[in-house]
């Protein structure tokens, strides 16, 4: 009883600390945790006319619905592509970026590169898919004026279905390569500097002490955000695709969580949404665990 009373009163006397804590644990209560209830409509008959409890279950019905239905099986493609595609570009560029930035000797340069890098991190879609529209525009876009001055035709980028998913990795790029390479220079930190100065005494060269000190102190954080990408393996980006896809495109464009959008809200097909969402779950679910397995295999830590 002592002893709960002392940990009581450890945790009182820092009860400001704690505050800080409490809009995190009402947002996961509030947007992950209950919404985990609602699971039950992919199992069930669901019309908004009538309360969960009182819809029939059909057990698996709307699972096979999905998945003999061609639209999905298009979607979920599209989806694994343009996901791989980020994946392939979007996880190498951060880290070189970041061990670039880290050679640098002007640390006024140095801070003035990273606050343009990550400054788009922070804008949302909606102004950047803007700003997207006016670069690659047909007309007087600056991508296309460049084309035409070396006597090139203009390319219609945003509604060209073999050019649009290199219009959707390019601009996620560029939005979260500055958020990434915080990360890495924020690990680059962490590597003891006394290896740099006895690898140099040895007479190491700098690519050298690039591949044998830098890499391998940063390897567990490189293997952490894989991890962390392959869980997002069908999280390809509602609000992105939402902004810049279009009727022209959307048998590339067309992904999951945009599915799920069109088939709950559009369409009313609350349980068939509700399979298609859990389904994408599981998968990140299984992705995440075989990273993780994987990464402890070949001798990292992980995250599990």
């Amino acid at each position: 009883m002592n002893l709960h009373v002392e940990k009581f009163k450890k945790i009182y006397s820092r009860h400001e600390v704690f505050l800080f804590i409490i809009p995190a644990i009402v947002f996961y209560v509030v947007f992950k945790y209950k919404p985990l209830y609602f699971l039950q409509i992919a199992f069930k008959d669901y019309r908004i006319t009538r309360p969960i409890e009182n819809s029939p279950w059909i057990g698996f019905q709307k699972f096979q619905e999905l998945f003999s239905s061609s639209d999905f099986q298009q979607v979920f493609m599209n989806t694994i592509i343009i996901n791989f595609y980020k994946l392939a570009v979007g996880f190498p560029l951060p880290i070189l970026l970041a061990l670039l930035l880290n050679e640098l000797r002007s640390e006024r340069f140095k801070r003035l590169s990273q606050s343009l890098l990550y400054l788009p991190h922070f804008i949302s879609w909606s102004v950047l898919g803007g700003v997207l529209y006016n670069i690659l525009s047909v007309d007087q876009g600056l991508v296309n004026s460049i084309l035409n001055f070396f006597g090139i035709e203009s390319i219609f980028f945003m509604g060209d279905p073999a050019y649009f998913r290199s219009v959707l990795v390019g601009s996620e790029v560029w939005r979260n390569l500055g958020w990434g390479t915080i990360l890495y220079l924020a690990a680059l930190t962490r590597v003891d500097t006394t290896l740099y100065e006895a690898a140099y005494v040895d007479g190491a060269t700098r690519i050298q002490r690039l591949f044998y000190i830098t890499i391998p102190g940063i390897s567990s954080t490189i293997v952490v955000l894989f991890i962390i990408q392959t869980g997002h393996l069908l999280d390809v980006g509602f609000e992105q695709i939402l902004v810049l896809g279009n009727v022209m495109v959307q048998d590339v464009a067309d992904i999951i969580d945009t599915y799920v959008f069109r088939v709950g809200l559009q369409q009313g097909q609350h349980s068939l949404a509700t399979a298609a969402g859990l389904f994408k779950t599981v998968i990140a679910g299984i992705m995440v665990f075989g990273a993780d397995r994987l990464a402890k295999m070949l001798g990292h830590r992980g995250i599990l």
